[in-house]
């Protein structure tokens, strides 16, 4: 007797579960016709002539200010001062670098040593 009820009960929530569902497909709803139309139109040509536009046209454009020959030694001098600098601390880390090297190598050295009085 108290399967009846269930078996009531799982059939009516199955068809209310059928009526909510909606069969619309996505295939009948995309026509050729609408899908198509926006690309037809890109690939229509073009009949109308362009136009020129007063209002973008460029002004002259100015070459670079002028310099005097002070600025321009004294910008040099900088430059040449900068480059010693740069110079000077590519040498350091090199001379760190090979330090670090040196350290590495003796820290083999004294691991090999070990590993000898191990065995």
């Amino acid at each position: 007797m108290k399967k009846l009820p269930t078996i009531a009960s799982l059939g009516a929530l199955s068809i209310a579960l059928a009526a909510c569902g909606s069969a619309t497909d996505a295939s009948t709803e995309a026509t050729p016709d609408t899908v198509e139309m926006a690309a037809e139109e890109a690939l229509e040509p073009v009949t109308e002539e362009p136009v020129a536009d007063e209002d973008a046209a460029l002004d002259e454009v100015e070459g670079p200010a002028a310099v005097s020959e002070e600025a321009a030694t004294s910008a040099a001098d900088n430059a040449a001062a900068v480059a010693a600098e740069a110079e000077e601390a590519a040498n350091a880390a090199n001379s760190a670098l090979d330090q670090v090297g040196a350290m590495v190598d003796k820290g083999k050295e004294v691991v090999d040593t070990a590993k000898e009085t191990i065995d």
